[in-house]
């Protein structure tokens, strides 16, 4: 009579490996560390050596983590950490670098669009949080960088969807494609309104 092994007693050479039903530990695989590898992982590497390899592995793009301190120039405490230098993950300024206190800030003008129910308003402020603090909206779409001049460049495109003498339009596929465009790439406005004041504080000072 013929014997069959059982597939649980089958013996395996590396990684989970097992002989007969023993588990085998499998030792990391850099130099000098006889630590246990991670189970699961894949490459056989222990918790260290692993944490190390991902860090290596960014070192192109950056680790996303908590700043130090605040950014400076935004106010963001999250930043990105590189080999040489952390920088601010929403406006890119450069962590230890401080902007001269005595400057005032810079002005940086922007269109903004708000909606409200099914109709869109298109105005400008340089103080936009205050702004739309005042106004009654469901919803900021976009900021686009610009002050008057842009601002009846798009009353002048959308003049069909315009409510007579109002900075009211109403919301159509024209317009909604036209704000989808402007927030493509950064969905949060006040992240890109960060982003611009720390240029051009950054513009000031260089």
């Amino acid at each position: 009579m013929t014997s069959r092994r059982s597939p649980g007693r089958r013996a395996v050479a590396r990684g989970g490996a097992e002989i007969g039903s023993r588990a085998v530990a499998v030792a990391c695989r850099a130099d000098d560390c006889g630590d246990p590898a991670e189970s699961g992982a894949p490459v056989p590497l222990c918790a260290a050596h692993l944490v190390a390899a991902a860090e290596w592995a960014e070192r192109e793009r950056g680790v996303e983590d908590a700043l130090p301190s605040p950014c400076p120039a935004c106010g963001s405490r999250l930043g990105v950490r590189f080999p040489s230098a952390w920088l601010c993950a929403v406006c890119e300024w450069r962590h230890g670098e401080h902007p001269d206190g005595e400057l005032a800030p810079p002005r940086v003008d922007v269109v903004y669009y708000i909606r409200f129910g099914d109709r869109m308003k298109i105005g400008t402020s340089a103080n936009p949080r205050q702004r739309l603090g005042a106004l009654r909206h469901d919803e900021l779409l976009a900021f686009e960088r610009g002050g008057r001049a842009v601002e009846r460049a798009r009353h002048e495109r959308f003049a069909r969807q315009r409510y007579a003498r109002t900075e009211w339009f109403a919301l159509d596929a024209e317009l909604r494609a036209h704000v989808a465009a402007l927030a493509a790439g950064q969905p949060d406005p006040w992240e890109l309104l960060a982003r611009w004041r720390s240029e051009a504080l950054a513009l000031r000072i260089s």
